[in-house]
């Protein structure tokens, strides 16, 4: 790894535990975010020259903290800034000191970093977006870029975002045991959250890099929660279906579906970490809808062959799921499992009544094409393919129905569709 490289990596790395103590000790999130800046300009010039210090987190974080305080008696006195070595002598003493003020309190400082980026006064797509930039450190172009929105928009969305939080004046003790019990479920929903934003549009690098900051904030969740097994069912998740993120499309871009896919370009070491935190998960007889997912994509992980996926299996960890998350996007994937078991009939029975409730959803009209096609009810699968194009909201959505939909208009007995019709992580392609 070049100096660049190991320096880039280790002030991602150190961003979450550095923040965290930053606001703590200023209690704002623009004094602290701005403070681990000028830390990271302050490494970027001097770790290059003099080497990286044995603690990159506490240098950051006591670096930070004087170059803010320092700003803010400049701002209150027009006083001029000390030289860089009063600030700090770049030597090993940062490591101590900082440990002394930060080391009791590293898990509470991101827990609350994490709590405050998912405030229940924030909407999803302000907690995403906060989150992104205070604990991932991506930039507001970069954000931008993977929601697809201007960057004047995002900035917008990032600034709402934190007054809405110092409007409400949201307290910076330590969270108790109660606010984490209550929290943690929401920081849950927005890691998965942002892993399906980059999932969902994969083949576009800007987005897809999404689902690397997702695992790496599951991760995070995970060793601040090391006996949670619902988190170690998220971060299972994750990895199993990132795994297939080579397959997942063709050399023109193009969607290929589970059942197609060239399984030896799955990252097996993805899967064996994520088999292994599944095992590890289930062990504890605690079981969540995380795990429960999880679960549904070991079952394929293992599968060496399409042909050898133990679908009774997963139609069981579906109802499994429909019973503690009940869903007309569960009954749906759900459908698929029950076409490979019981045949494309009972699965268009099962999705009958969901007609109404996701008559808006590209997903379900794809299926409802798929399980006709399979019947070689090629009018009415013509019929479903056509809504579903009209719905799709990506290009590669768009351009496997009109697969199906050419694959309607001919005289083919298909035998094939409906493999990977779900729309989360758990069936995607």
């Amino acid at each position: 790894m070049t100096d660049t490289a190991f320096i880039h990596a280790a002030l991602t790395a150190a961003r979450p535990q550095a923040m965290g103590a930053l606001l703590r000790y200023f209690r704002d999130l623009d004094t602290a975010e701005e403070a681990y800046q000028e830390a990271c300009l302050r490494a970027l010039k001097s770790w290059p020259q003099k080497g990286p210090p044995r603690d990159p987190v506490a240098w950051l974080i006591l670096v930070g903290r004087n170059a803010a305080l320092d700003g803010k008696r400049r701002a209150a006195r027009d006083a001029p800034l000390p030289p860089d070595a009063a600030i700090s002598d770049l030597d090993d003493i940062e490591a101590p000191m900082a440990e002394r003020l930060d080391g009791a309190h590293y898990r509470d400082d991101v827990l609350r970093l994490l709590f405050i980026c998912c405030h229940p006064e924030l909407p999803h797509t302000q907690q995403i977006a906060l989150a992104l930039r205070v604990v991932s450190g991506l930039s507001v172009k970069q954000i931008a870029r993977a929601f697809l929105v201007s960057e004047a928009a995002m900035e917008q969305r990032i600034t709402r975002a934190k007054a809405r939080i110092a409007k409400a004046e949201v307290p910076f003790e330590a969270p108790g045991a109660v606010e984490r019990a209550e929290r943690f479920q929401t920081v849950a929903a927005m890691i998965y959250l942002v892993f399906n934003e980059g999932y969902s549009a994969a083949a576009d690098p800007a987005r897809a890099g999404l689902c690397e900051d997702a695992i790496r904030l599951a991760r995070l969740l995970l060793r601040l929660f090391p006996a949670e097994p619902e988190i170690m069912g998220l971060l299972a998740l994750l990895l199993l279906q990132h795994a297939r993120a080579r397959a997942r499309f063709d050399a023109a871009g193009e969607p290929v579906l589970l059942d197609a896919q060239d399984r030896t370009l799955w990252d097996r070491e993805r899967i064996i970490e994520g088999l292994a935190l599944v095992d590890k998960a289930l062990r504890h007889r605690a079981p969540g809808p995380y795990q429960v997912q999880a679960a549904i994509a070991a079952t394929h992980g293992r599968a060496a062959r399409a042909e050898d996926t133990d679908w009774a299996q997963i139609d069981a960890l579906y109802a499994a799921l429909e019973f503690m998350r009940p869903s007309p996007v569960v009954t749906l994937n759900r459908a698929v499992a029950v076409s490979k078991v019981k045949g494309p009939e009972a699965a268009l029975a099962m999705i009958a009544p969901l007609e109404g409730p996701l008559s808006g959803y590209f997903h379900f009209h794809g299926a409802k094409g798929a399980f006709l096609l399979q019947l070689e009810r090629n009018a009415e699968a013509k019929v479903a393919f056509d809504t579903a194009i009209s719905l799709a909201g990506t290009a590669a959505e768009a351009s496997q129905i009109r697969r199906y939909l050419d694959q309607a208009a001919g005289d083919s007995a298909a035998k094939k569709g409906g493999g990977d019709v779900g729309p989360g992580p758990a069936d995607a392609s």
